[in-house]
Order: C-alpha cells, then structure tokens, then sequence
C-alpha cells in the first residue's frame, strides 16, 4: 500500500507522514524532493507555483508511487495534494494507494509555518496554498483528518482507520 498524508503547508505532512512510516516499518518520502531546482528556486522568492510548474512533480511522485506499486512494496509519502485533479491524477487507477489528508485552520498553519526554518516555503507563500486548495471530500481511497492534534495521535488514527497493522514499539517509542 501506498499512503500519501496531504495537506496545505504546515498541516504535518512531513511530521506525521515520518512518524506513520516508523510506526508502520515502510520507508518515507517527502514530496518536496520531487521538486525540479526551478520550482524551488520559484518558492524561495516567494513566487506561488502555477499547474504547469506542478506537473513535472506529479508526475515524479506518480512514476515513485508506480514503481512500489510494481514491486509490491509499502510506503508513505508527503504530498499536498491541493486540487481534485492532483488527487485524481494521484489515486485514480491505484487502488492500492490512500490519501490522509490533513485539514487545519489558516491561522494554525500561519502558526506553524513562523515557527519553521530553514525551509524553501515560508509563511508568505501560505495564502496561495489556501486559494488553490479545493476541499476534498472522503471516499474509498481518500481519509480526513483534523491536523490540530498531536502528530503522534494522527499517526496512531491513520493507522486505525486504514486498518494497517503498527508496531506496537515504534509508537512507544514516540510517547
């Protein structure tokens, strides 16, 4: 199984996605290293990334997420996710992948993303992730999740409501 934890910057993609992963003994990626250098270069200066500067992501992440399915590996990834087509593009004719999508407040995430340093997305590029974002909604392939509680916890809820099965070590070791 592949299991994406989406979400608008600062809503613990890369926090609960790492924990998730150590829980479940699968490897971990951050979609942010799918980057090409100019999308990057784009955000650093503070620049909103367009649908055109995403695709060669997506498409990065898809061909990730292909060659586990292939392999029949696990692993969990960090995407935003933002828009229905992203997530279509993402899921459809992958039903071994799972979307956890976090949702939070915008003054949480503004929150969170002062605090952070030393990472390419700054709180100034937060308001262009909340314009593109369009709700999702829950389905088959598709969880939400209230990004306001403690990483531990959302791992712990992600875990039940997919029924995987964690080790009971790995999230003794992250109380």
């Amino acid at each position: 199984m592949i299991v994406l934890v989406g979400g608008v910057a600062g809503s613990g993609k890369t926090t609960v996605g790492g924990l998730l992963a150590d829980r479940l003994h699968w490897p971990f990626v951050d979609a942010d290293s799918f980057h090409p250098q100019a999308n990057i270069i784009k955000m650093r200066s503070g620049a909103p990334l367009s649908d055109s500067d995403r695709e060669p992501w997506l498409a990065a992440i898809i061909a990730w997420m292909d060659e586990r399915i292939a392999a029949g590996d696990s692993a969990v990834g960090g995407c935003s996710a933002l828009k229905q087509s992203y997530r279509d593009e993402l899921l459809t004719g992958r039903p071994a992948a799972r979307l956890a999508f976090l949702e939070l407040s915008r003054a949480l995430a503004h929150a969170r993303l002062a605090a952070r340093h030393g990472h390419f997305f700054t709180s100034r590029l937060l308001d262009s992730q909340f314009t593109e974002l369009e709700p999702p909604h829950e389905g088959r392939q598709l969880l939400l999740f209230d990004a306001g509680g403690p990483p531990d916890r959302l791992a712990g809820e992600i875990i039940d409501r997919l029924g995987l099965a964690a080790d009971p070590e790995a999230a003794r070791s992250h109380e």
